[in-house]
């Protein structure tokens, strides 16, 4: 049934791409890459246009384009649930994990942004705030970085008032001893310090490898297996010495991965990512179910995208302020925001999720 208000019915729907050279080198404990791709939908509706986004390969674009369109242009924008519901039996045929997903996170993303627009509200008023600001964590320290790079990195954030820092490991096991030191000396004792192996490990080895974590005080401990080995994880949890979670969870598109996670007790700390999960509708539901079983969430990556879903979460513990995605959103949209006393809050002066496309300045970045 289509809504009788002309203003609330989606008229249009665009996306684009860009291609983001890192300012470095970047690698972690199985991979390297040297640029990022964020994928952007527009949706309008009336005088109002929202906007969503995805870090993800340029083939979400077409995804978006000749699976999603037809489905979103023309319906109702206050209907958000149901249009999402949609998208999700469009790309049935596609499979729902990979880009299939973070196509229709984009598009969430954007249709929950025009919303709270066409409402002249804040997205987190929209959601229903259930606090004020989301504690971060930097995150970044890659395991190609110098020990320049490494201290500087580190230093910056410490120097912002962030109350966690996190690193890559996993590619050299002397290498990572001296890495974890590095960082424990440049951050002193008051901060903590969290490192992520990005599945290079065995669950034994990540269990052999976890005395000298606990010798520098590490408290997170993230995919330190694949995030599909469940059973591995599990071992991980269970032979874990001293007070270290460990988390995972970033790779997780539908909800009965997340369930599968849950009661395998795999996890401390469950992460989800927006981004990826099919949007902040997603997310939301990833949050239910953290609080369904008394387990912690944690924002992957997209900092900006996160911070609305994140104050209307009620069992979070943080969200990750990820070098790369900082530098993209401050560079690519006006109202992005920056952490205070390790924190960032929405900004309630603006609509929606407060975002607005620096076009004029990104234009460089596009590709076809």
């Amino acid at each position: 049934m289509r809504p009788a208000n002309p203003e609330v019915v989606v008229d249009n729907l665009t996306v684009s791409v860009y291609e983001v050279p890192t300012d470095a080198p970047e690698a972690d404990g199985t991979s390297e890459w040297d640029s990022t791709t964020i994928v952007i939908a527009e949706i309008r509706a009336g005088s109002a246009t929202g906007l969503g986004y995805t870090y993800a390969d340029r083939g979400t674009a077409v995804v978006i384009q000749e699976h999603l369109a037809d489905v979103v242009i023309g319906a109702d924008a206050m209907s958000v649930g149901a249009v999402w519901k949609q998208m999700v039996r469009a790309i049935r045929n596609l499979g729902r994990p990979g880009i299939a997903s973070m196509a229709i996170a984009a598009v969430d993303a954007a249709l929950w942004d025009l919303k709270a627009r066409l409402l002249e509200l804040p997205l987190v008023t929209l959601l229903g705030a259930v606090r004020n600001a989301v504690p971060v964590y930097g995150s970044g320290g890659f395991t190609s970085y110098s020990d320049v790079q490494l201290k500087e990195q580190l230093g910056g954030w410490a120097e912002q008032g962030l109350g966690a820092v996190k690193i890559k490991i996993g590619r050299d096991a002397a290498e990572d001893r001296q890495r974890v030191a590095q960082a424990r000396s440049v951050i002193g004792d008051h901060i903590e310090l969290f490192v992520d192996a990005n599945g290079a490990h065995s669950p034994r080895k990540a269990v052999a490898e976890a005395g000298f974590l606990t010798e520098h005080g590490v408290t997170w401990l993230e995919e330190p297996v694949s995030s599909d080995d469940l059973p591995g994880l599990r071992f991980v949890r269970d032979h874990m010495r001293g007070p270290i979670d460990i988390a995972a969870g970033e790779y997780g598109y539908d909800l009965p991965y997340f369930l599968r996670m849950l009661t395998s007790g795999a996890v401390d700390v469950l992460q989800a990512d927006a981004s990826r999960c099919g949007g902040i509708t997603g997310f939301l539901q990833v949050a239910t179910l953290c609080a369904a079983f008394g387990v912690d969430l944690s924002a992957h990556c997209a900092p900006a995208l996160h911070i609305h879903p994140c104050c209307a979460s009620s069992r979070l513990r943080h969200a990750e302020y990820f070098h790369d995605h900082v530098r993209i959103e401050s560079m690519f949209f006006e109202g992005a925001t920056v952490p205070r006393n390790g924190c960032v809050e929405p900004d309630l002066s603006r609509l929606g999720h407060g975002l607005e496309l620096r076009r004029a300045d990104v234009t460089r970045f596009e590709i076809p």
